[in-house]
């Protein structure tokens, strides 16, 4: 009996060991290759993916009777292929629309989760393989982010954050009664710098990768209170700090160009929306480095909300129509003058799986089409600290890959329609 077992033993380890020899190899042609945004265009290449990563890039069409072992071989040859594209602003948990209210009110987490993993999808399907979600209900999105990395689910790669806000700020509960605001209140709403220290603390104690503040008030927010600094400075920098202690990087909402400056000074690493961002919160975005995430098509889609719909109160329709309307032309005066740009879109005001449109405004702006890819990619990668597996086509990164038909170089209107889609070796679109 022994010899037996041992001998069942060893063929499980052999077959461990043959299945890990013969690992799922995969190797895409590619007419042509961008494989790293503000660098050359390559034509006629051969990207190697073993199982989640890239282990090569090799010029010419490899056969693959030459890897001596079973490949798929994945025909890109009429394609432009370029890395998985990355959307620093988005909110999967939903869509802005006149049901939102009742939504809040009935919708189960369980049932949001769902049509969370939904928009996920749409998401992934759009090339969108990497998405920092700055704002759900943080469990139900802890829990989503955590399924797609242990494989139970599929959805794009998430980085999560939790918010602090202030009492009566953008990020506080507003436009219901007193008694459902009371319910609603989150545990990291905060006042002063030492409870907002206490708030950043405990948002990372659950789970966050990183923090989402908001500096300044919001044009979704149901109340006349504008959109000019809220937050004060000492709140700022003891959030930042606490943050910054626990590895963790802080993203601000930002409309007024006080805001956009005071969050800067703290120390943040980008600043969301950034409508107002003038000549004084430019220079302080060049000596601090932080990025702007810019999030066109959300303005582009409150100002036609506000102009069509009926579902938005007043004091929500003035605030749309006006920064909405300002958000371009101060986005393309902070480009110009050299500030980072990394690619947001706040989907979740814009519908999901429409975020290239995002590319679209941003070259009506005056960006060049090669320098919106890198925002989406190279950039975004730095900004989330993985530019040593993300943002490229590089061997060691992870296989996170889309293709379209024709160059988006010179037509930045092909992202809206990904061919192929692959994250980390699974192909999801073809």
């Amino acid at each position: 009996m022994t010899t037996r077992l041992t001998r069942i033993a060893a063929f499980f380890a052999l077959l461990a060991a043959a299945s890990s020899t013969f690992a799922d190899m995969q190797i895409i042609h590619a007419g042509r290759l961008l494989a790293v945004p503000g660098g050359r265009v390559a034509s006629n290449q051969t990207v190697i993916v073993e199982g989640e990563r890239i282990v090569e890039v090799r010029d010419g069409f490899a056969d693959a009777a030459e890897f001596e072992r079973e490949v798929t071989v994945i025909d890109l040859r009429e394609h432009f292929v370029l890395p998985g594209l990355m959307d620093m602003h988005v909110h999967l948990q939903g869509e802005m629309g006149p049901d939102n209210d009742k939504d809040e009110l009935k919708m189960s987490p369980e049932l949001m989760q769902m049509r969370s993993l939904m928009y996920a999808m749409r998401t992934l399907k759009a090339g969108f393989t990497t998405v920092r979600d700055t704002g759900s209900s943080p469990q139900e999105m802890y829990a989503l982010r955590d399924s797609i990395n242990n494989g139970w689910v599929d959805g794009p790669r998430i980085i999560a954050a939790g918010g602090v806000g202030i009492t009566g700020g953008h990020a506080d509960i507003s436009g219901v009664k007193p008694e459902l605001m009371e319910m609603f209140t989150s545990d990291n709403v905060c006042d002063g710098p030492y409870d907002c220290r206490r708030a950043a603390r405990n948002v990372i104690k659950y789970g966050a990768d990183l923090i989402k503040i908001t500096s300044t008030g919001g044009v979704m927010t149901q109340r006349a209170t504008g959109t000019d600094q809220q937050m004060e400075a000492d709140e700022l920098e003891e959030i930042v700090r606490a943050a910054a202690r626990m590895g963790r990087k802080v993203a601000a909402h930002a409309h007024g160009e006080d805001g956009i400056i005071a969050a800067l000074e703290a120390g943040v690493a980008s600043i969301e929306h950034g409508s107002y961002t003038g000549p004084e919160a430019i220079k302080v975005f060049k000596r601090t480095g932080a990025y702007l995430v810019p999030t066109l098509l959300a303005g582009d889609t409150v100002v036609a909300a506000a102009t069509e719909a009926d579902y938005m109160a007043d004091t929500v329709k003035a605030k749309a129509i006006r920064v909405g309307g300002d958000m371009k032309g101060n986005f393309a005066k902070a480009h110009k003058a050299g500030v980072k740009v990394a690619f947001g879109t706040d989907s979740g005001v814009s519908k999901h799986g429409t975020n290239a449109e995002e590319a679209v405004l941003m070259v009506e702006a005056g960006m060049s089409e090669m320098d919106v890819i890198t925002s989406a990619t190279v950039n975004a990668a730095d900004l989330i600290d993985m530019s040593a597996s993300l943002g490229t086509i590089e061997a060691g990164k992870f296989a996170d890959i889309i293709a379209v038909d024709g160059s988006p170089l010179d037509d930045i209107a092909e992202l809206l329609d990904v061919a192929f889609v692959m994250r980390g070796g699974k192909v999801f679109k073809h």
